[in-house]
């Protein structure tokens, strides 16, 4: 989770009331549950006037999950609340009011309400946004709600409802360890903090140390997961067409996901999963294919066309976006690119990191694939990375790295060194801050 707090600009009414209560606690992280259960009594307790919630945890995969699962509820006629973080472009991408995402008006209200709510109190940015969402959940009609934890899961600010309607818990891997622990093990209980007695469980593909701290948390909790592979399964057909998915309930053919990438295939199940593990409302195997049909989520190797950065490229260029920042994202990645011929395509990728990231781990997958990696700053975001050092990071892994000033440089450098007779293959990656920076440019703004 990046809280985007730092890259706030005060255009909007709602933009400097945030900027005003970050000064109340400058901390970006702070975890802890004790601030949010002090603003949520002061607020009324919204979290206690919820719709039905599924509660969402994981390091890789949370967004695309919740996006699925968000349209196959839909599909079934249900209105939907969702919260997930961080946002790519605009902050109201975060909140999402039954099927709809929180207009100005409407948010700089709430923000004034947690405000004063606050009263100067410390509270963090993630625990302001949080408290307006839940506030604008329990006031807003609806069927279902869908929160994804923001960093960790059991000192996570959306760790205050009791009793959720499903808990899933996606991919563990390595990341923030300053905040959550230096080891799979640490991280996984600190995901698995969300698992809740009586609350259907379904956890995705794990490492086996993850999973065995998840599991037995959970039969700490009295709760027999849910596994994948064991409870539920998926396939992608041989021939491209579709996937195979089966449970408890259900055995279905459906569509193949529009979302790229073979870990997609599994997002998706994982999506179906909890459709079946809730029993708040009821989808039917219909919702579940029509939803497949049209889910979409920004800058999760989503391709870029007809945009003034694809102008900049040779003709039959390809260019994408992806904001994966790990090397559980480098691997996904390395899958993606897998389909690229090497013979007829050069691979480019422009990359731009946090500082606090493992370059090296994201990159590494890549050798053997990726010809060359420009390295660009993110401007605006202190906590970059210097380019250099992404670049250095690359050559010491056998990536030719080079550096640029911005993404258009890029683009020309690319276009300038291009063999007649290859078009470039781009990939824009390494930071949801990057990616949020090209979605403005190219407007492609997230609905």
């Amino acid at each position: 989770m990046d809280s985007q707090a730092s890259d706030q600009k005060p255009d909007h009414k709602s933009d400097q009331i945030l900027v005003r209560l970050m000064a109340l606690h400058p901390k970006k992280i702070d975890l802890s549950l004790e601030r949010m259960h002090a603003i949520l009594a002061r607020l009324g307790h919204p979290e206690k006037k919820l719709p039905p919630v599924i509660h969402i945890a994981g390091t890789n995969g949370k967004g695309s999950t919740i996006a699925t699962l968000r349209a196959i509820a839909e599909a079934a006629g249900h209105r939907v609340h969702v919260y997930t973080s961080p946002h790519l472009v605009r902050f109201a991408e975060r909140i999402r009011l039954a099927g709809q995402l929180i207009d100005e008006e409407a948010l700089a209200a709430l923000l004034e309400r947690v405000e004063t709510a606050a009263d100067n109190d410390p509270i963090t940015y993630f625990e302001v946004t949080t408290a307006a969402a839940l506030l604008a959940f329990a006031e807003t009609p609806a069927d279902l709600c869908i929160l994804e934890v923001g960093l960790g899961g059991r000192l996570d600010a959306t760790n205050v409802v009791d009793n959720p309607a499903a808990v899933g818990i996606t991919p563990v891997s390595l990341d923030h360890q300053q905040f959550l622990g230096d080891t799979l093990q640490e991280i996984a209980a600190e995901k698995a903090g969300i698992i809740k007695p009586g609350a259907p469980l379904v956890v995705g593909s794990q490492k086996k140390v993850g999973l065995d701290v998840i599991t037995a948390i959970a039969g700490g909790q009295g709760v027999k997961p849910k596994l994948i592979d064991e409870t539920w399964h998926v396939e992608a057909k041989t021939d491209g067409s579709g996937i195979l998915y089966e449970d408890w309930q259900s055995v279905l053919d459906l569509p193949m996901p529009p979302l790229v990438g073979a870990h997609q295939v599994k997002n998706a199940a994982m999506a179906i999963a909890l459709s079946h593990a809730q029993k708040a409302v009821a989808i039917p195997d219909s919702a579940i294919k029509a939803g497949l049909g049209w889910v979409r989520w920004p800058a999760r190797l989503q391709q870029i066309k007809d945009t003034a950065y694809n102008e900049i490229l040779p003709n039959r260029s390809d260019l994408w976006l992806d904001g994966g920042h790990n090397p559980a994202a480098g691997e996904v990645i390395r899958s993606f690119l897998q389909g690229v011929d090497p013979v007829e395509r050069s691979v480019t990728m422009i990359l731009a990191m946090m500082g606090n990231k493992d370059a090296a781990g994201f990159l590494k997958p890549l050798t053997g694939l990726v010809d060359r990696v420009i390295s660009v700053p993110i401007p605006g975001e202190e906590g970059a990375a210097q380019p250099a050092n992404l670049a250095a990071a690359a050559t010491d892994i056998g990536i030719n790295g080079v550096v640029a000033k911005d993404v258009r440089s890029a683009l020309t450098a690319i276009k300038d060194k291009a063999h007649p007779d290859r078009p470039p293959f781009v990939v824009i990656a390494g930071s949801l801050f990057l990616a949020g920076q090209v979605l403005r440019e190219t407007e492609l703004l997230p609905t």
